[in-house]
């Protein structure tokens, strides 16, 4: 891929370093939306995005809409009263596209290390063109991360429609050396599918559909995770904020993160994980001062219930976010208080970059606030050590 030059926008001063090796959990690629023309597959390109400029904006022009580019997924750099949520490409940061300009930014940041997750699929109505785009994005963001001198890892997308296909996708992503597969929160249906693919689609699934991960339909792919060591994500899909929305995005941000709780306890009450003790699952982006009150809530739930429900699982749902459950934050010092309570030992932390809640480029300072009085064996097991066993990392 092609090598940018120093990014001379939004430049602030980084903070020193507090944390002598970072692994930062999640990060994002931003690519503006010109690159589907060259990694759809041929026959599709010619119906890739367009872009058109008119006065302040630019506009993503496809399949009879014109939408003003979102900037909301690229406001690194910018102090907080210069955010907003439309504008021009140009107006983005060049580290969410160009490999070299992201590892400026890792330097100046203190990141070492990175996992990158992406937009995803194109939003279309054309079934065929909605499914190869989630294999073009995927080749774009494996490009990406081949170019940055192993410091950064991607994580595909899929879909789980037919579940034959996703273990075909899967174990192309881990041919391709993808380090995770993101998951929609919940599994998707032919017949959602069908009335229109979008990125909400691929985030979230159908919460309220006859198919859940509990089922038996979905033991292979679990079988094919623990097969290949791979891990597997849930990002924010649970519940999806409505950026463009100024009078519900803050109440939909809050709710998304303890959302999250429900894609693992359908499988820890279902049973996944006695049949499949090896296998990983990532709640990203997700935060985790919830989770030991989630675990708490859950064993007692289950010990009061289990006998009329016939929950048969072998250990108090607890048990399984300690031995399965992974979960990422970007600033939550209440998590990191309640390291030490179940559910509290597999927490990773990230920076987001560049998206609105990024620490960047204050990520140290962030850590330092977050692990104040923390033992730094302890922290660096949280900012390092736990995501790189979770992906696998070298």
């Amino acid at each position: 891929m092609a090598t940018a030059i120093i990014d001379v926008n939004h430049e602030v001063e980084a903070e020193p370093r507090v944390a002598e090796f970072v692994i930062d959990a999640d990060v994002h690629v931003t690519p503006p939306p010109t690159f589907w023309a060259e990694y759809l597959s041929p026959q599709f390109r010619e119906l890739a995005p367009k872009i058109e400029s008119e006065g302040d904006y630019d506009y993503i022009v496809f399949e009879g809409t014109r939408r003003a580019v979102n900037l909301m997924q690229s406001q690194a750099g910018r102090t907080f009263d210069q955010y907003k949520n439309a504008g021009k490409l140009s107006d983005m940061r060049v580290g969410g596209w160009m490999p070299q300009q992201r590892l400026h930014d890792m330097d100046r940041d203190g990141i070492d290390k990175g996992v990158v997750f992406g937009g995803g699929p194109l939003s279309t109505g054309n079934l065929e063109l909605y499914l190869d785009s989630f294999q073009a994005f995927n080749r774009w963001q494996s490009d990406f991360c081949a170019d940055s001198n192993g410091r950064l890892f991607a994580c595909a997308f899929l879909t789980t429609v037919d579940v034959d296909q996703t273990i075909k996708g899967l174990r192309e992503a881990k041919a391709r050396g993808d380090v995770a597969v993101n998951l929609p929160a919940f599994p998707q249906s032919l017949a959602q599918f069908s009335k229109e693919g979008s990125v909400w689609q691929a985030m979230t699934g159908e919460p309220n559909g006859t198919r859940q991960y509990r089922d038996p339909e979905f033991d292979p792919l679990w079988a094919t995770a623990v097969e290949l060591d791979i891990a597997l994500t849930f990002h924010l899909g649970a519940r999806v904020s409505r950026y463009k929305d100024k009078t519900n995005f803050l109440p939909d941000i809050v709710m998304g993160k303890p959302a999250m709780l429900e894609p693992p306890a359908i499988m820890i009450y279902g049973g996944v994980f006695d049949r499949f003790p090896a296998l990983r699952i990532g709640l990203i982006e997700a935060g985790v001062g919830w989770i030991p009150w989630a675990c708490e809530y859950m064993d007692r739930t289950w010990y009061m219930q289990r006998h009329w429900t016939g929950c048969e699982i072998k250990h108090p749902p607890s048990h399984y976010f300690d031995q399965n459950i992974y979960a990422s934050f970007i600033s939550d010092r209440i998590g990191v208080e309640l390291r030490h309570k179940p559910g509290g030992h597999n927490i990773m932390w990230s920076s987001d970059y560049p998206h609105s809640e990024t620490t960047f480029p204050h990520s140290h300072k962030v850590i330092a606030d977050n692990f104040a009085g923390v033992p730094k064996p302890e922290m660096d097991w949280i900012v390092g050590g736990c995501a790189k066993e979770f992906y696998r990392l070298p």
